[in-house]
């Protein structure tokens, strides 16, 4: 989770505690009744809560699944370019050894 929807979710359950107990302190309702508002509120607060907990862990998931194409293709395309690479060097090995061929030929005449 990240430090700002962490932030997010320890706000609002600590805004939900002292909004439950300052209702609870000056509620003017009998007790039944402010039990039934706690509850009601639980039941919303519970809600939102999952909304957005479901929210995050499907940009979670977009992300995750973003950052493993990334991931994925520069893979690609270092393979790719280590191919290249690898042909220069083999090319470059083979020019060098018939260079070298054709001085040791001249030396044993």
């Amino acid at each position: 989770m990240s430090n700002n929807a962490g932030n997010t979710l320890i706000a609002l359950i600590g805004g939900m505690a002292v909004g439950a107990g300052i209702g609870i302190l000056f509620a003017p309702d009998k007790g039944e009744k402010t039990r039934e508002k706690l509850k009601d509120g639980y039941k919303v607060t519970k809600k939102d809560l999952k909304y957005k907990y479901d929210g995050l862990t499907t940009e979670m998931k977009q992300k995750l699944s973003t950052a493993k194409m990334d991931l994925e293709g520069t893979y690609k395309d270092i393979l790719s370019d280590m191919s290249h690479k690898t042909d220069d060097v083999i090319s470059f090995l083979e020019i060098k050894l018939a260079e070298l061929k054709e001085q040791n030929a001249k030396l044993q005449k």
